[in-house]
Parts: C-alpha cells; structure tokens; sequence
C-alpha cells in the first residue's frame, strides 16, 4: 500500500487508493469493481476496513451498490437521478421535469482571465464556448454559457452535442472520458440585460438568478465553468445539504 499521513484512518486510505484506481480507469464507469473481499486481500486489510471505505465513495456518488450484484462505478449514462444532482432549477409545484436543450452556437474561443483562473489554464488558453437555451413546457427558462478546455474536448462540436440524446455530462464521459464529480457554485441575483432578455423572452432588467458553477472531475481538477441565467416566476434552485 503506498505512503500516506499516518494521521489518516485506515479506510480513508484505502478510499484514496481506489479512487486513484478510477482515476486511471482501471474500472470504468457502469462496471463492477472488485468485491470487498478482493480489495480487502489485495489492499492487505479487513473486508470491515474496505466497506467503509466503500461506503464513502458512494457518498461522495463515485460508485453505487446493488443489492444482490456489487459495486459498480457511477455513470452519468443511468440519469434519471442523476439528472437531478446538478440540475438544481425545479418547478415550484414540486413536479420534476427533464428540461429540452436548444443550442445557440457553439465556438472556439479564448479564456477569459475569469474562465482561465477557474479551469486553472493560462489567460488566453483555447477553451470551447458553448451556448445553449434549457426549456421547460417549450418556454425558454435558463441561458446556459458554458466554457471547457478545448484540449479536453477535441472534436467536440455542435453536430456531436446535437446528435446525443441524454445529458451533457453523460456525452463528456462516454466519448471524452471526463467524468464530473463535484462542483463548486455560486448563486447572485441580476438584471436580464438586453442580448439575455431577447433570448429568454423577458423585459431588459427583469430579475434573474444567476448560478456560476465549476465542475470537477477525479483530484479536484477543474473541467467546466458555467454560468446560467435563470427565470424563477415558477422556478427555484434546490440543493440538499448533509
């Protein structure tokens, strides 16, 4: 077992080492990974050590068990739940709702110096700019920009986002091999300016929520940055804390 702090528990160790085994894809995502028994007999510790160490990979959602089956590693290709993770604008009647995606454009473009320093590129690096319009009951709700390293995500184009049916993430995990994991958000209230109310069918200084979001993928590495401008007269941004 390789070195780590003797400060950490056994099974945060253990939690380390298979995930860096997900990070190099020795499983890939849908797939069974070793039984507990297994890991336990390679890793050298108890199968109670290894479960526990289970259990907190599938808190942090990067596998799910199966009664009866085993441990498989998480794939934003089951979405129905997963959907829900990081689409937090729900209908306030508490009715979920799958929203359709429109594209505007998509382009190559240069980072930003506030893009560049949340992907951690270099300003000017080339990143891919994507807009896009999320409907619910065919009305135009959220303005999506959304911005990844061009070097991540060649060959990405509008054809390839328009052809795939299922979430974006479930696309850049199948065809790029960028898994997200985490994000990190911030929420601001603003006003629609012109360009923004046009496209979401509004008055130039209606209130929108803004929610800037950076998205993770295996060691905390930066894969996404988003920004969406939403409508909430019968919209909210849920999250589940705990």
């Amino acid at each position: 077992m390789s070195a780590t702090p003797s400060f950490q528990p056994l099974y945060l160790q253990i939690k380390s080492l298979v995930e860096g085994g997900l990070a190099r894809g020795e499983w890939q995502p849908g797939e069974a990974i070793p039984s507990e028994m297994l890991l336990a007999s390679r890793y050298g510790v108890s199968q109670g050590t290894v479960r526990k160490a289970i259990d907190a990979l599938a808190a942090d959602n990067l596998v799910v068990r199966r009664q009866g089956k085993g441990t498989f590693v998480a794939t934003h290709t089951e979405e129905r739940a997963s959907n829900f993770r990081f689409l937090r604008i729900r209908r306030s009647d508490g009715h979920d709702e799958v929203p359709a995606s429109r594209l505007i454009d998509v382009r190559r473009a240069k980072a930003s110096t506030e893009i560049a320093r949340a992907l951690e590129l270099k300003a000017g690096a080339a990143v891919l700019s994507i807009r896009r319009v999320l409907e619910y009951g065919r009305e135009p709700l959220l303005l999506d920009e959304i911005a990844l390293p061009a070097a991540l995500f060649k060959g990405l184009n509008r054809a390839k986002l328009e052809a795939h049916r299922g979430s974006m993430y479930a696309l850049f995990e199948t065809q790029f091999g960028v898994r997200i994991l985490r994000a990190r958000e911030k929420l601001t209230a603003v006003a629609a300016d012109r360009a923004t109310a046009a496209i979401l069918k509004v008055e130039p200084g209606h209130p929108l929520l803004a929610v800037e979001r950076v998205t993770l993928t295996y060691g905390d590495r930066p894969v996404e940055y988003r920004r969406g401008v939403c409508i909430t007269r019968r919209h909210h941004y849920a999250n589940e804390l705990g």
